[in-house]
């Protein structure tokens, strides 16, 4: 197959639904303009820019262009559920459209809040995710098995409340005594259905919503002004930010504040898509453990693997999740003890060698593996020239390194965090095949 020079993402249409080949893929990556964006400098050629590198004694071929864009208005309202580092829906999308057919198998061994899994659910692709951290399936799942509205509001209703409830801890740095109430009774009731066996669909999405919402800065959570939700400060360092900010919890309505969520996340759920979902959810593999061991899923049963591993940055655990976790019935200090924490570049190759020989092991002859890298410790550590070995190893052939480059229309410093120069962000993905 021969794409014309002028190809684009709309000819791709064409292709979709079939197999492709590392050459058809390469191909079409080579000739890639995305119709709807402007070059990100003006007058610049939009096709894409090719790199060549040496990584492991090989030549590999770096592909530069903006493949997607980030606007998350573009995205499905059904995503946005806060979680630390994780990657914009579209990114997902890309390689689904492209590398799958309804009905495939898309895997993510690293599934954060969900991302691939909701995306290819969308798509009508079959999905399996696993995640060490349990809290990535409280996340995940309900929105893989939505509810109605009606059904969510009428159970919101019913749930009894006590605004005279206490936690067993002290959380008055957080929340206002009445809807500390509510949320211990919230949990309470949760719990409860959780260990009678009485949980269901319904239980599940109420239960990922007020996790969600459980700590933020703005009025929609119900806690006073703190960190993003994908995060929760310990209980000294809420005392210095309310100290600093002169505030004082104010009293937040747990049900409305979870309804108006509800409605914030279902706004572009038609029915026809909700179902379509919901079957992929029914059927989903769901697994929280280390993802060298993912024995569940058959060999050579997954057409696409789209993941975003942890990186060398050290993150306590039970710092930012002890919150959650307790909401959730979860003992933060087991899990943390569970996740593998890699201090040196030695140490994360070994895992993630281990992580790429079960990848090899699920994909299908013709399969492929999109694996998101980042630049760590400054941009010392290209991840990509150490992927690359692990994956070879493994018995992928790698096509080459996807650089997605996208114009900033607004600049973002918040948390000492900021983007990268030039106006510009930057995705990372290693794309492995399996012939």
């Amino acid at each position: 197959m021969i794409f014309p020079p002028a190809f684009s993402c709309l000819m791709l249409k064409k292709v979709r639904g079939k197999k492709v080949s590392c050459k058809d893929f390469e191909q079409y990556l080579q000739n890639f303009t995305l119709e709807e964006n402007l070059s990100l400098i003006a007058g610049e050629d939009k096709k894409t820019k090719i790199e060549d590198a040496v990584i492991d004694g090989d030549l590999v071929k770096y592909f530069i262009n903006e493949f997607w864009t980030s606007g998350q208005r573009k995205a499905s309202a059904l995503h946005e559920i806060s979680y630390r580092a994780c990657f914009k829906p579209q990114l997902p999308r890309f390689f689904i459209e492209e590398l799958t057919r309804e009905g495939d198998l898309v895997y993510d061994p690293f599934m954060g809040r969900g991302t691939t899994l909701i995306e290819a659910a969308i798509l009508n692709r079959r999905v399996a995710g696993n995640d060490i951290n349990p809290l990535s399936r409280v996340l995940a799942e309900p929105r893989l098995n939505i509810p109605g509205y009606q059904e969510i509001a009428q159970r919101v209703a019913a749930i009894p409340l006590d605004e005279r409830a206490a936690a067993e801890m002290d959380l008055s740095m957080f929340y206002h005594p009445r809807t500390e109430g509510e949320i211990v009774s919230l949990r309470c009731y949760l719990d409860e259905r959780r260990r009678s066996g009485e949980e269901d669909d319904v239980d599940r999405w109420i239960r990922m919503v007020a996790t969600n919402r459980l700590t933020g800065h703005s009025p929609g959570f119900f806690s006073v002004y703190t960190l993003p939700p994908n995060q929760a400060v310990s209980p000294e360092r809420q005392l210095k930010i309310n100290a600093k900010r002169n505030q004082q919890p104010e009293y937040r309505n747990v049900k409305s504040l979870i309804l108006k969520k509800t409605r914030a996340l279902l706004k572009d759920i038609t029915e026809e898509k909700r179902k379509v979902i919901n079957k992929r959810g029914k059927e989903a593999l769901f697994f929280s453990r280390d993802a060298r061991f993912a024995g569940e899923i058959p060999a050579e049963s997954v057409q696409l693997t789209v993941t975003s591993p942890p990186f060398l940055d050290v993150v306590q655990y039970s710092s930012d999740n002890w919150l959650r976790c307790w909401f959730n019935g979860i003992d933060e200090h087991i899990i943390e003890k569970q996740i593998t924490i890699t201090r040196n570049i030695g140490q994360w190759e070994s895992v993630m060698q281990g992580v790429f020989e079960e990848l090899y092991r699920v994909t299908a002859v013709g399969g492929w593996v999109a694996f998101e890298v980042g630049e760590v410790k400054g941009g010392r550590i290209k991840l990509e020239e150490h992927v690359v070995p692990l994956g070879k190893r493994a018995g992928f052939c790698c096509l080459g390194v996807i650089i997605n480059k996208q114009l900033f229309t607004k600049t973002s410093n918040i948390w000492g965090i900021g983007n990268n120069t030039a106006g510009t962000n930057t995705n990372r993905i290693v794309l492995f095949h399996k012939k």
